[in-house]
């Protein structure tokens, strides 16, 4: 009998972030699943050729396959997380888990387009590259640029920031940059200083290359 295809899709994401960690074995994905592991679930993702297993060594890992649906999947969830966080304004896991599950391959696509094929996910975590991005590095300049890149008195309008952990993130909200501000940029060295939402705000170089701004004719 055919598992729950949530259920699957768990196993597949899960054993996507133990790749990204370093980490191949059952006991990892035991806790990473909170201790709860489903034997069908293994076997049926075995069967499909998903999951390779090694009995002596305890070892489990995706297969070709098995990368190519986890990664489909982590992107979903990644740019679902990045347009909330981007366009509502908000975060909400649950909304992005159930975006993963359900929304057509083109639908995702149009959004990494939307966003201006963003690299990172709020939390800094790398979004998987789609044939979007390949298309438009090949066809066309980025309509997203870092605000490093700006000049000296240009305005931008902010698209996104690429917060490496939930502490930056509310720390640039708190300083009102967040999609959708207007940002203009007075100077460059030995800080970058902006004014925003009639704030003016120094920011080291790291941090200022972290704010992705629209770019401008």
């Amino acid at each position: 009998m055919m598992t729950d295809k949530k259920e699957r899709d768990e196993y597949l994401e899960r054993l996507w972030h133990m790749k990204e960690d370093g980490m191949d074995s059952l006991d990892d994905l035991l806790t990473g699943l909170n201790g709860s592991l489903d034997t069908d679930v293994i076997d049926e993702l075995f069967s499909d050729n998903l999951v390779e297993i090694g009995q002596e060594t305890n070892r489990i890992a995706l297969t070709k396959q098995g990368e190519d649906l986890a990664r489909r999947l982590i992107r979903a969830h990644r740019l679902a997380e990045r347009l909330l966080y981007d366009v509502l304004g908000g975060e909400d896991e649950s909304a992005a888990c159930e975006f993963e599950h359900t929304m057509a391959h083109e639908m995702v696509d149009s959004i990494c387009i939307l966003l201006g094929h963003p690299r990172e996910c709020p939390h800094g975590l790398p979004i998987p590259e789609g044939d979007c991005c390949r298309r438009a590095v090949k066809t066309l300049e980025s309509s997203v640029v870092p605000l490093t890149e700006l000049s000296i008195g240009q305005s931008a309008r902010v698209a996104y920031v690429n917060c490496k952990n939930d502490r930056q993130i509310h720390r640039m909200d708190g300083l009102q940059i967040r999609p959708g501000a207007i940002v203009k940029l007075h100077q460059k060295y030995p800080s970058h200083v902006i004014e925003c939402e009639n704030t003016t705000i120094a920011l080291d170089e790291y941090i200022a290359s972290s704010v992705c701004m629209w770019k401008t004719s």
